[in-house]
C-alpha cells in the first residue's frame, strides 16, 4: 500500500468514512452519523458486520429486533436532535431489505435523515439466483432494494467499490441538507462489500458539512412585509420546521412584537409555549375551537415550516374568508409555493428574525388580540374539564390518563406518539411546555413508530426522561423493540392504554357508513359475527416478558402512583391501564375528507354520504 492510498474493503472503508463525518451549525458541531443499527443476514453479515466489529472503536453499534422499528428508533433519534445527526441502519437481503420500506417512507415524508445499507444480490452474478433474490425476467438489474427509490431522497446501488466515493459523498449532502433531507438508500451488494481496494487516504479524512440558513430573497421580503402589515386578521401555522431549525425563540419574538397568534400543527406544536398568550394550540381536523375559529376568519396565513397537510387544512374547507391569502415561509420552495402562496423561501429562523426586524413598529389591533385571548382562556378550561377526575377510585378515561401524565411529567419530558385516537386527544389538549416534549409523528402515522423511536430520543439526549404512548393495537403491531430497551439499559416508560381494538379507526368507521366493521378485538362466533366480549388477552403480561417492569393502574389513583413511579424509575417501565371506552374528547372542529361509498344499501352508509355531500360542498381551491 502506498502512502497516499489505504488497502481496505468496500464495507471497512465505508464505515470508517461514516466515522468522521460531522455537521455544523451555529458553530455547533456533531457527528453526522452517530452510531448504527443492525440485524445480521447473509447479505450483511460478512461485510458491513465485519467492518462493524473492525472499527467498533469508532462506531457505536446497535442490535435491533425488526428492520423497521430499527429506522424508526434513527428517525427519533435525527428528530430529537433537529436533524443535525442521524444513524445507519444495515439489513440483509431479503425479508431485512424490504422490511426498510415502511421506516423510510416515513422519515422522507417527515423530512427525516437517516442512511440505510441493505444487502443486495451479488454485483458479478457469480451466484445467481442466490437465496433471498428476486428475479425479474426482463430486468437482471433490479432487486427487492428498488422498492426503496421512491421512498428514499438519494438511492445508489454500488457495483463497484470505486463507486463509493461518489456516491457517500452525496449520501452524505443530503443527508445533511435541510431542504432534501429524508431516507438515503446505498444498497451494497455482498460480493462488493467484501471486495479490497486501495482507497485514497482523503477519503478518509475528517469532513464537515455546514447546515445552512438560507436568507430570503429580497424582493421576496419586501412582498412579505408588506402582505402582513395589510392584513387585519393575521395568523401563523407553525410546523415542523419551527423545530428543525431551532426558531422557537424567533418566533416567540416576532409574535411578541406583532401579536400575531400562532396554530400549530401536530409537527410545529411546541414552538410557543402552551400557556403564551399568543398559543393557540393545535389547527385544523384535530384542532382546538379557538384555531379553527380564527382560521377560518384569518385573511392572510403565514405558514411557517409546514407543509399543509389535509389534518392542518380540513381538506381544503377550514380557511373560509373569501379574501383569505396565504404567506409560506418555508425552506423549501416545494412547501413554499402551496396553496398559491406569497413564498418566502429561507430557513425559519432567518426569515423570523428578518420579518421581525422589517415589522418593529407594526401590531395587530388589541381588539383581535383581546378576541383570541378570550378563546384561548375558553379552550383552557375544555382542557381542564377533560382532564380532570372528580372520583379517584374510577376506571380512567382517555383524557383523564392524559391529565395524570401532564401532572406527572417535567417540562424536559418527552412524550411520543404516532397513531390511534391519541394524536387527536393529544393535538387538542396537550400543554407543551418545551420544544421537544410533543413528539408525535404524523406524516406518516406509523402504528409501531413510538416504543423505537423512544430508544431513538433517549440515545439522542440521555437522562431524559422518555414516555412512549401506545395503545393496545400500536403496541401489538410492534412491541419488540421493548427487548432493545431492556439490553441498552435505558429507562423508557411505555403507557400502555387497552381499549380492545382500533378506538380511533373504529370511531372514523361508524362515521363514513362502516359500522366499526372489523376494529374491535372480540371473539368471532359460527355465524362470522362478533361477540361483546373481549380477547382473554394480557399485553401487561407480554411486556413483563420482553424484559419491562410493569406497574398496573386499575383507578386514577393508581394511574398517578404508577406514572410517578415509573418516572423515578431507571429501569424500562410499563405503565399499563384499562381505560373507560366513553368518549370524553371534545369533538373535532374541523372537518376531514374520508370518502364515503356513494352507493349502498345499508342505512349507516347512506346517512354518512349525506352528510359526506353537506360537508364537502366547503371544500375550496385556493387559487
Amino acid at each position: 500500500m502506498s502512502a497516499r492510498t489505504r488497502r481496505l474493503t468496500t464495507a471497512q472503508a465505508l464505515v470508517r468514512f461514516l466515522s468522521v463525518q460531522y455537521t455544523e451549525r451555529d458553530g455547533v458541531r456533531r457527528r453526522l452519523i452517530a452510531g448504527t443499527w443492525g440485524i445480521f443476514g447473509h447479505g450483511n453479515v460478512a461485510g458491513v458486520g465485519q467492518a462493524l466489529v473492525e472499527y467498533a472503536d469508532v462506531m457505536p453499534f446497535h442490535q435491533g429486533r425488526n428492520e423497521q422499528s430499527m429506522v424508526h428508533a434513527a428517525v427519533g433519534h435525527a428528530r430529537q436532535l433537529n436533524r443535525l445527526s442521524a444513524q445507519a441502519v444495515t439489513t440483509s437481503i431479503g425479508p431485512g431489505a424490504t422490511n426498510l420500506v415502511t421506516g423510510a417512507a416515513l422519515a422522507t415524508i417527515n423530512r427525516l435523515p437517516v442512511l440505510l445499507l441493505p444487502g443486495d444480490y451479488f454485483a458479478s452474478h457469480a451466484a445467481d439466483p442466490l437465496l433471498q433474490q428476486l428475479e425479474h425476467p426482463v430486468e437482471a438489474d433490479v432487486s427487492v432494494n428498488d422498492t426503496l427509490r421512491p421512498v428514499s431522497r438519494y438511492f445508489d446501488r454500488i457495483t463497484r467499490p470505486e463507486a463509493l466515493i461518489p456516491s457517500a459523498l452525496q449520501a452524505m449532502r443530503v443527508l445533511a441538507d435541510p431542504a432534501e433531507t429524508g431516507a438515503v438508500t446505498l444498497a451494497l451488494p455482498q460480493d462488493v462489500q467484501a471486495e479490497a481496494y486501495d482507497w485514497p487516504e482523503e477519503f478518509f479524512a475528517e469532513r464537515v458539512w455546514h447546515v445552512r440558513r438560507p436568507a430570503p430573497d429580497p424582493v421576496e421580503l419586501t412582498a412579505a412585509v408588506e402582505a402582513i402589515r395589510s392584513a387585519a386578521r393575521p395568523l401563523i401555522v407553525a410546523g415542523g420546521g419551527v423545530h428543525h431549525s431551532e426558531a422557537e425563540e424567533a418566533l416567540r419574538a416576532f409574535v411578541e412584537t406583532t401579536g400575531i397568534p400562532v396554530a400549530s400543527t401536530q409537527a410545529g406544536k411546541g414552538a410557543l409555549r402552551h400557556d403564551h398568550p399568543a398559543d393557540l394550540g393545535g389547527i385544523g381536523h384535530t384542532g382546538t375551537a379557538v384555531s379553527d375559529e380564527l382560521a377560518r376568519t384569518a385573511d392572510l396565513v403565514i405558514g411557517v415550516g409546514t407543509r399543509y397537510t389535509d389534518f392542518t387544512t380540513a381538506s381544503g374547507t377550514l380557511f373560509r374568508n373569501p379574501d383569505v391569502r396565504f404567506l409560506n415561509l418555508n425552506i423549501t420552495g416545494f412547501d413554499a409555493h402551496k396553496l398559491a402562496a406569497r413564498t418566502l423561501v429561507c430557513d425559519a429562523r432567518t426569515g423570523l428574525d428578518l420579518l421581525r426586524e422589517a415589522l418593529a413598529d407594526h401590531r395587530v389591533s388589541e381588539e383581535y388580540v383581546a378576541g383570541y385571548r378570550a378563546g384561548k382562556a375558553r379552550w383552557d378550561e375544555v382542557v381542564e374539564a377533560a382532564y380532570r377526575a372528580d372520583d379517584d377510585s374510577a376506571v380512567p378515561t382517555q383524557t383523564q390518563v392524559l391529565g395524570a401524565l401532564d401532572a406527572a411529567v417535567g417540562d424536559d419530558d418527552v412524550v411520543i406518539n404516532a397513531a390511534g385516537s391519541l394524536p387527536g386527544d393529544l393535538h387538542k389538549l396537550w400543554r407543551s411546555r418545551s420544544p421537544r416534549q410533543y413528539h408525535l409523528e404524523y406524516g406518516y402515522s406509523c402504528m409501531g413508530y413510538e416504543i423505537p423511536a423512544g430508544i431513538g430520543v433517549q440515545q439522542a439526549a440521555p437522562g431524559t426522561p422518555v414516555w412512549a404512548l401506545v395503545g393496545d393495537g400500536t403496541y401489538l403491531m410492534m412491541p419488540t423493540e421493548i427487548v432493545t430497551a431492556v439490553q441498552e439499559g435505558l429507562p423508557l416508560n411505555v403507557v400502555l392504554i387497552q381499549n380492545h381494538g382500533y378506538a380511533s379507526i373504529g370511531g372514523l368507521s361508524e362515521e363514513t357508513g362502516g359500522e366499526r366493521f372489523g376494529t374491535a378485538y372480540r371473539f368471532r362466533a359460527a355465524d362470522g359475527t362478533f361477540t361483546g366480549a373481549p380477547l382473554p388477552v394480557d399485553l401487561a403480561a407480554n411486556a413483563a416478558s420482553l424484559g419491562m417492569d410493569v406497574l398496573r393502574a386499575k383507578t386514577v389513583r393508581e394511574l398517578r402512583e404508577a406514572l410517578a413511579a415509573a418516572r423515578a424509575s431507571d429501569r424500562p417501565t410499563c405503565v399499563y391501564v384499562e381505560t373507560d371506552p366513553a368518549p370524553t374528547a371534545p369533538p373535532a372542529e374541523a372537518w376531514w375528507d374520508v370518502p364515503v361509498a356513494e352507493t349502498a344499501s345499508r342505512e349507516a352508509a347512506v346517512a354518512a354520504r349525506e352528510r359526506y355531500d353537506r360537508q364537502a360542498a366547503d371544500r375550496r381551491r385556493h387559487l
